[in-house]
């Protein structure tokens, strides 16, 4: 039996990852932010979208902008 995708609103997806709805929404007009459905006027969230990019986020200091974690990756795999 297949499971049923469950979509989270703006409001329940923004304080999933401790964000304000705000801020979700001026990530859905300037990108950066994670994927979103738009289904008619409605935007829906995936969690598995959010889990996903929660873990782009990941950072190894204050001062890594992500390139060291992805260099790294990078190397494993060669």
């Amino acid at each position: 039996m297949r499971e049923q995708t469950i979509y989270l609103d703006t409001h329940r997806a923004a304080r999933l990852l401790g964000l304000s709805a705000k801020t979700l929404s001026r990530y859905r007009v300037s990108g950066g932010g994670p994927v979103f459905h738009k289904f008619g006027t409605l935007i829906r969230y995936r969690r598995e979208d959010l889990e996903a990019w929660t873990a782009t986020r990941r950072r190894a200091s204050t001062s890594d902008d992500g390139t060291a974690l992805l260099g790294a990756d990078r190397r494993g795999r060669r």
